[in-house]
Formats: C-alpha cells, structure tokens, sequence
C-alpha cells in the first residue's frame, strides 16, 4: 500500500452526513442552513484530501496537476441546470479531479474519485474522447505496438478494476469488425476504476487506499497520456 503521509486522516462522518442530507432535501433552504456542514463536511475535508494525495500522485505520474480549491481539483456542488429538464440545484456527490496538460479540463487523463452517499468510485483515464482523441484512440488501438500494449494493459488489471468506457454496440464504420482488438474500437472513453461503500472514506488510511487504487490504475492512465492525449 502506498502511504499518503501526514495532513489527511480520512473524511468525517459530516461528509456522508452532509451528502445524505443534500440528496433527502435538494433545496436552496436546506444548503443554507447547512452551510457549516457543508463547510465542515465537504470543502475542509476535500482541501486536505486534494493537498495530501496531491503531492504524493507525482511519485505515480510526474506530470500530474492539482489543485485544492472549490473549481480545482474539487467540483462545485451547484448543478449546472440550464440545459437539463432536472432542475435540482445541487449535487449528491463530491468529485475530485487530478489532471494533465497545461490547463484543467477532460482531454488528457487524470485521476479521479467520486463520493456519493452510498458509495466511492476511484479510478483513472477518461470518460468520454472528444473527436480528435477518439481518432487517435482509434488509431493507436490498430497499430500493433500501441495496440498490443494496451491489450497487456488492461489485461493486467482487468477483474481486479472495472474497466469502462465501451458504449458502441459495433465497431465504427471504416474499421475491420475482424480486428484482433475489434472490442476496443468500441470505446468512446476508457478508465479504469473500483468501487467502494462510502463509509470507507471514513477510515484514518483513506488517502492511502486511494493512493494504491490510483498506482495500480494508472497503466491505462499512461497508455492514454503516452498514446493518444495529445495526438
């Protein structure tokens, strides 16, 4: 197990406390007066998660950026409702992101953990390619070196981690469906990822579990930042 290190020792039961809350009374009136558990429970702990972990994802991937403010690595719990017929204001969920490149966003891989009121999700890669990322993906699961690696890839950590990413019911059109690695030109994402109870979060060798599930992840990381991220 990788050991996170001092300054985190794991999230207290007000985040759970606070999640459970906000999805039983998604309302303006219930977050305000909530805010000190949303302070206590979701923004303080989630900063020393951030900073903690942070600084120990660079002895896995030099190149990692973080950030532990509200809009950094930590997502906003306002849900952006312009566009959605769900008009709930707020999240049920605490998201924290680790990421590559110059700026933070979703077109290189990262690190990323979810904590819902039931559940923890832990992983790394990417949810979803944009088009000229899909296009490389496509590319490099083709070619035999690129290709083949990846295969050995997930093949090592397949049935100890989920492995996501695969939407497509066919391979897409231009590509031979009798491909050796037919299956993974089905992806329009790819990660890796285990999930856990929520109250796992709770214990004082959190940050390190996450660090070890993050290490162990982050071969499908690499393949992607080496292979694909910036074709």
């Amino acid at each position: 197990m990788v050991v996170a290190g001092d300054g985190f020792d794991g999230f207290p039961p007000e985040t759970l406390q606070f999640l459970r809350g906000i999805e039983d009374n998604n309302s303006k009136s219930w977050f305000d007066a909530n805010r000190d558990l949303y302070e206590a429970g979701y923004v303080a702990p989630a900063r020393r998660f951030v900073e903690t972990v942070g600084r120990r994802l660079v002895t896995i991937s030099p190149t990692v950026r973080f950030d532990a403010r509200i809009n950094g690595s930590i997502a906003r719990i306002n849900r952006d409702v312009r566009f959605s017929k769900d008009k709930r204001p707020y999240k049920n969920h605490l998201d924290i992101w680790f990421w590559h490149g110059d700026k933070k966003g979703w077109d290189c891989p990262g690190f990323y953990m979810r904590i819902a009121p039931s559940t923890i999700f832990l992983g790394t890669g990417m949810h979803s390619f944009e088009k000229p990322v899909l296009d490389g993906f496509r590319r490099a699961v083709t070619m035999d070196a690129s290709g083949t690696r990846l295969m050995a890839t997930i093949n090592s950590i397949d049935g100890a981690y989920q492995i996501g990413g695969e939407t497509r019911k066919s391979v897409p059109r231009g590509f031979d469906p009798d491909h050796p690695r037919a299956r993974l030109l089905k992806f329009e994402g790819l990660y890796a990822g285990i999930e856990l109870p929520a109250k796992a979060a709770e214990a004082s060798d959190f940050a390190g579990q996450a660090l070890s599930h993050f290490a162990a992840t982050w071969p499908v990381g690499r393949w992607l930042l080496e292979e694909v991220a910036h074709s």
